[in-house]
């Protein structure tokens, strides 16, 4: 009785410990997404996809420029028509709330995209691939040649992530 006993509690927290890990992992990609200021629950873990119109509309919004700046976080987009839509709201709270601006805070995003063995979530791709656009353009805005240097370098981490998460390699 006592065996029985100590083995339920031992799968029990074998099971509490496995869940915890999973939630962990799954939450150390973007931790920022689960504490986004904007105080609407619908904002909370925000994701501009949920259908194969959202994903277009968000190919469209990237093809027709998206900028974001980096020193006070705000989104641009070149196409004020596409800028007005409400759909995109939650792209606007992405970009200026969730995703990494400071080259460390990027290339620890790629550590840990590397370490990740399981595929992203619809969620996590988004973003990743957001982080990829924004990384490209701090390319383009750097002058420095090192400083140029590393943002190539977590650009080309940011897309082997995302080639990885598709099965392309």
């Amino acid at each position: 009785m006592e065996t029985t006993l100590a083995l339920m509690i031992l799968s029990l927290v074998f099971f509490h410990l496995s869940i915890s890990a999973a939630l962990h992992w799954r939450r150390a990609l973007y931790p920022s997404a689960f504490r986004v200021k904007r105080g609407t629950p619908a904002l909370l873990n925000p994701s501009v996809q949920r259908s194969v119109e959202d994903a277009n509309l968000l190919y469209e919004v990237v093809w027709s420029g998206l900028y974001v700046e980096p020193e006070n976080n705000v989104l641009r987009m070149a196409d004020e028509e596409l800028a007005s839509l409400r759909k995109l709201q939650p792209l606007e709270v992405l970009c200026e709330d969730v995703l990494p601006r400071t080259l460390s805070d990027i290339r620890r995003l790629c550590h840990h995209l590397e370490q990740h063995r399981a595929r992203l979530s619809k969620e996590d791709f988004e973003r990743t691939l957001l982080t990829l656009v924004y990384t490209a353009q701090r390319i383009a805005q750097s002058s420095v040649g090192h400083q140029r240097e590393l943002w190539a370098d977590a650009l080309l981490q940011l897309y082997r992530s995302i080639k990885k998460d598709l099965g392309v390699e």
